[in-house]
């Protein structure tokens, strides 16, 4: 685990911070980033979200690079590995600007493009670090997320106050993508973990108990899981909000069959999840909360 402490290499990392992607997670994330004395500069294809940021103190940046020029550390949290792609390597992205200091990728996304970043950043004398999170919307706001960290040991240390600010369980992996890999082996158990949630509910619905009696006791029992006890709720209440989309939920379980399928690895459980999620999607809920897989079966 993250030991809270400061040395050297914390006290050089400096307290200016570009944050780039300010979505569900993304804007409460950095909101915290400014309570806890950073000096924030942000970017986010929808100025509109900036709002609440840009009255409390945050700065505005019209490109990725802008927000990334004069910062010590920038920070990303955008949707899709080909957003990660071009925040970083594209046309005013982030390398195109910056030169040394860090940049910390907090996107689930692919391992193998936060190998490549790191292998860029690094001929600019960059520290590059993939940092996943786990926790969702609830997570981001309470500063609770779990951070799954790749890349330098020593500039992981170094980040540490601002995983701190972010998270209450923070470790690390091991070398570029292995934060990556780590956040595939949690979207891989929530994924079956989601289906098992809905057909329990969509069972004791159908057997004529009080679901919501069924819910508050087996929460307590070995059944007990995150997914039941936060997103159980929400699915007997027919609350859709997201959380987590549907659509970004598909794209990490694209990455993991995809990993998993160059490991030679079968995943039926996953692939099952997937499929179902699609139907979802299909049937146009991608916008809404991964616990919307609760309506599948009640269609």
């Amino acid at each position: 685990m993250q030991e809270r402490t400061q040395n050297k290499e914390e006290r050089r990392m400096g307290k200016k911070i570009g944050f780039i992607g300010l979505g569900v997670m993304g804007g409460a994330m950095a909101e915290h980033l400014l309570e806890a004395g950073f000096e924030l500069t942000v970017y986010n294809r929808t100025k509109k979200k900036a709002e609440t940021l840009l009255s409390k103190g945050a700065k505005w940046a019209d490109t990725p690079a802008a927000a990334a020029k004069n910062s010590d550390v920038v920070i990303t949290m955008v949707g899709y590995p080909e957003d990660v792609e071009e925040v970083y390597l594209g046309k005013d992205g982030i390398l195109e600007a910056k030169t040394g200091g860090y940049v910390i990728d907090m996107t689930t996304s692919s391992p193998k493009l936060a190998k490549k970043i790191y292998d860029a950043a690094a001929k600019k004398g960059i520290a590059s670090v993939d940092a996943p999170v786990s926790g969702g919307d609830i997570g981001a706001r309470n500063a609770t997320l779990v951070i799954m960290v790749g890349g330098d040991e020593k500039a992981f240390h170094a980040l540490a106050p601002i995983f701190n600010a972010l998270g209450k369980t923070v470790r690390y992996f091991g070398a570029a993508g292995s934060g990556q890999y780590t956040k595939m082996a949690n979207q891989i158990a929530i994924a079956a973990g989601m289906l098992g949630v809905a057909e329990s509910l969509s069972y004791a619905k159908k057997a004529g108990l009080n679901p919501e009696a069924v819910l508050e006791t087996i929460s307590g029992g070995a059944a007990g899981s995150w997914s039941l006890s936060n997103l159980g709720p929400r699915m007997l209440k027919g609350d859709t909000a997201p959380g987590f989309y549907i659509k970004h939920f598909i794209k990490d379980m694209r990455i993991a069959i995809e990993s998993a399928e160059e490991m030679h690895l079968e995943l039926p459980g996953l692939k099952l999840a997937k499929r179902l999620y699609d139907e979802l999607s299909a049937r146009g809920m991608e916008d809404c909360g991964t616990q919307t897989i609760y309506q599948w079966y009640a269609k």
